[in-house]
């Protein structure tokens, strides 16, 4: 018989047990600083990479082109100081090999960085060839790829009659300007700050429940082998222990959950911070809300499985290795989430969002870079209520005989034969 007191009791010291615990508190302070210090370190590296002292050799077939790329690469300020030493040299197809021979020996010492060749097909298809020890330099692409599409396009159009003006113009990449239409409201520009809010709020998500449910998991483990739960038993039964432990350490993720989501909360309720003009966040209360309230019900229910995977094994290694398909049905949303920055609206992510175990994680992912219809947003409420009361019910027959069971560590068909136990 289920009794409302004990279960309170039991949430009670779960919280007492969670919220005062030193890893709680470690792990609540220690995320946040954590991924500032990622971002800031990454940003450090990015400042302090350098390609000063960078060496090209650019060799073309056409001197026409080699005159207008000289002239485009004079212009720039990196070439200019002397950060990038660019030579120039003219030279055909058939002369191309023994030149990589004999400057094979600087490229492999880096004496030499690259040596592009520039042949004549490059002015009917805009392809040229990069010859370097490291092939895969991007910062070496971005910073010549469009000076020397400048100078293509300059000699081009050069015998056709157009104006500077014009031949720049052809040369100019195009920009997108992205504006985000929605039902009741006009068109709005779109920035970044959506798309990194769509990678934290699936990054979250993966880390907590991963991170509470091996902690659900190995207190069950604990309490099982130190015969704790003999003691408690004798107070309350299974199912309010089961309860109340989901319960406590539930509430205890929403407001480890909340402390995280704190800056976030800040920054689209208060003037306080000012964002870069890119940044752009589109996001309010009501999102974060249903973020809330999404994750409560889907960590109760990763937290049934992990408390059921506890109450079978005797030990963490044994443990650890029966959570695989846990950890299986939390790593393929994370991944589909993080895919759904390319297309939020594709078939794979509409699906995945409706998906029971999916939703909880793409969801949140989707809403943030597409306006999602309310409906829709209930419905996947609604399979995270059904699949959590779908996995409590099993979970509770699992846990009611694993818990006091141990010695002889029992197969899956074994497992599969406590459904039908009567008590």
């Amino acid at each position: 018989m289920f009794s409302l007191d004990k279960t309170l009791t039991v949430i009670k010291r779960e919280l007492r047990d969670k919220l005062l615990s030193k890893s709680f508190v470690i792990m609540t302070l220690l995320l946040p600083i954590f991924m500032f210090g990622i971002l800031g370190f990454q940003t450090f590296l990015l400042t302090q990479e350098s390609d000063e002292g960078t060496t090209i050799e650019l060799v073309s077939e056409s001197d026409l082109v080699l005159n207008n790329i000289q002239k485009v690469f004079q212009e720039r300020t990196f070439i200019q100081n002397g950060y990038y030493k660019v030579s120039y040299s003219q030279k055909d197809r058939d002369q191309l090999q023994s030149f990589l021979e004999e400057r094979r020996s600087d490229l492999l010492k880096d004496k030499l960085t690259a040596i592009i060749f520039i042949p004549h097909t490059a002015l009917n298809n805009k392809d040229v060839e990069y010859y370097s020890k490291n092939p895969n330099n991007r910062t070496v692409f971005d910073k010549l790829r469009d000076m020397i599409n400048n100078a293509l396009v300059e000699t081009y159009f050069e015998d056709k009659n157009f104006s500077q003006e014009e031949i720049q113009f052809a040369g100019m990449r195009v920009g997108f300007n992205t504006f985000r239409v929605s039902a009741d409201k006009d068109a709005e520009e779109e920035g970044v700050g959506n798309l990194i809010a769509s990678f934290l709020f699936t990054f979250l998500l993966y880390f907590s429940l991963i991170f509470l449910g091996t902690m659900m998991m190995r207190a069950v483990v604990e309490e099982k082998t130190s015969k704790i739960v003999e003691v408690l038993l004798s107070s309350c039964s299974s199912k309010d222990l089961m309860t109340g432990k989901i319960l406590g350490t539930g509430i205890t993720g929403v407001i480890q959950m909340f402390i995280w989501l704190l800056p976030v909360i800040m920054l689209i309720t208060t003037s306080v911070f000012t964002l870069p003009a890119d940044f752009n966040l589109k996001l309010d209360m009501g999102m974060i809300f249903y973020f809330l309230i999404n994750y409560f019900i889907g960590l109760m229910t990763f937290l049934g499985l992990f408390a059921s995977v506890g109450a079978i094994f005797d030990n963490d290694q044994d443990a650890q290795s029966g959570i695989w398909p846990i950890m299986m049905l939390i790593m393929i949303p994370f991944f589909i989430a993080i895919t759904s920055q390319n297309n939020p609206d594709s078939a794979l992510i509409k699906i995945s969002s409706f998906v029971p175990f999916s939703s909880i994680i793409v969801m949140p992912a989707r809403m943030t870079l597409v306006e999602v219809p309310l409906w829709q947003l209930f419905a996947a409420i609604v399979i995270n209520i059904a699949t959590f009361f779908g996995i409590f019910m099993l979970a509770g027959k699992i846990y009611r005989v694993g818990i006091l069971r141990t010695g002889k560590k029992p197969s899956w068909a074994e497992v599969v034969k406590w459904f039908k136990y009567q008590y």
